[in-house]
């Protein structure tokens, strides 16, 4: 049984191998031209985390159009972003109390006089 064992790990960790050789073989794109010019930060992140929805709508119609900046600082820029786009839910957070203060109790409907329908 150990061999067993041992042969499916070999056979793994060889396929893992192979997959990181055969990955280094991968065509690398030049990104200098897109990295020259302004450097996003933070606002810029902010903002275009706010503008994101219309940047993906237009991203269906038009391949020019990206939603997030090639030319950012980094995690500055990915921080503005997420907070821009609501992805904590910062400007969500009232709608979230007024939905938990509204449920349903649903105790309080009586289904005993329920009559069948065939």
């Amino acid at each position: 049984m150990k061999t067993f064992y041992k042969k499916k790990k070999l056979l793994f960790l060889s396929l893992l191998l192979i997959l990181v050789f055969l990955s280094g073989c991968a065509h690398n794109e030049v990104v200098d031209q897109c990295l020259s010019g302004h450097t996003y930060g933070f606002f810029g992140g902010l903002w275009h985390g706010f503008i994101a929805p219309f940047d993906f709508a237009g991203m269906l119609f038009n391949n020019e159009i990206t939603m997030y900046a090639q030319n950012n600082n980094g995690g500055l820029y990915a921080l503005g972003f997420l907070l821009g786009s609501g992805g904590w839910g910062f400007f969500g957070g009232r709608t979230v109390k007024r939905v938990q203060h509204s449920r349903v109790n649903f105790q309080s409907h009586k289904f005993d006089d329920a009559e069948i329908v065939e």
